[in-house]
């Protein structure tokens, strides 16, 4: 709800900042089974099997509800464009009300991928409750059609997508805004990676040195 008066000071704003910046560094990954991840690990497991499913003529799958559908668009664009890795999102709004409408929003994108989905595939799960029934019927037709699964969560830890996921990316803030800015940065930062960036550790030590 908006409020009479927004307006905040440059402390409130820095504040803000901090704390996106702490919720995305302390982003807690698990593996299938479970088993904490650290997260450079868990970056590295992701840009391994995205450049694998490319190379054996496979793809990636984003999806997404709302804010996340977003994510997934504009994630499949950027994989496909700039890190030419063949990627597609489950977002045609045809596509998705003719299921929705047919056979109930809860199969609008497990239907999709039990036509389009094949063994090999990544699928890319975003959900920032964790708790989309869309989201969780995909993951399961994901498996049926032996994809593999990442899945980008966050709100409540024992959400049930995280445990559903090869790599299980997780947010701790309750925040839509934290939790989707940080799966989108997550999202960027692999395809930066597979694009060869790297940050100089010159820029750091800059920043360390004028503070």
């Amino acid at each position: 709800m908006l409020k009479p008066d927004p307006r905040v000071d440059a402390a409130e704003v820095g504040r803000y900042f901090m704390a996106l910046a702490d919720y995305l560094a302390r982003t807690k990954v698990t593996s299938a089974s479970g088993e904490p991840l650290e997260l450079a690990e868990a970056v590295n497991q992701v840009m391994d099997r995205a450049r694998k499913a490319h190379a054996a003529g496979n793809k990636l799958i984003f999806l997404g509800n709302g804010g996340s559908a977003a994510i997934a668009s504009h994630m499949a664009t950027d994989y496909s464009k700039n890190g030419e890795v063949r990627s597609i999102a489950l977002n045609d709004s045809s596509m998705l009300t003719c299921i929705g409408n047919d056979l109930g929003y809860h199969r609008v994108f497990a239907k999709q991928i039990e036509l389009y989905g094949s063994p090999g595939d990544l699928v890319l799960a975003i959900s920032s409750s964790g708790r989309s029934a869309n989201i969780l019927h995909a993951v399961e037709a994901a498996r049926e059609r032996q994809c593999a699964v990442v899945t980008l969560s966050g709100f409540t830890a024992d959400n049930p997508l995280r445990a559903r996921g090869d790599v299980n990316f997780y947010i701790a803030s309750d925040r839509y805004g934290f939790v989707e800015i940080g799966h989108l940065t997550i999202c960027h930062a692999i395809l930066d990676f597979l694009c060869g960036l790297r940050i100089p550790k010159q820029l750091f030590a800059r920043d360390a040195a004028t503070a």
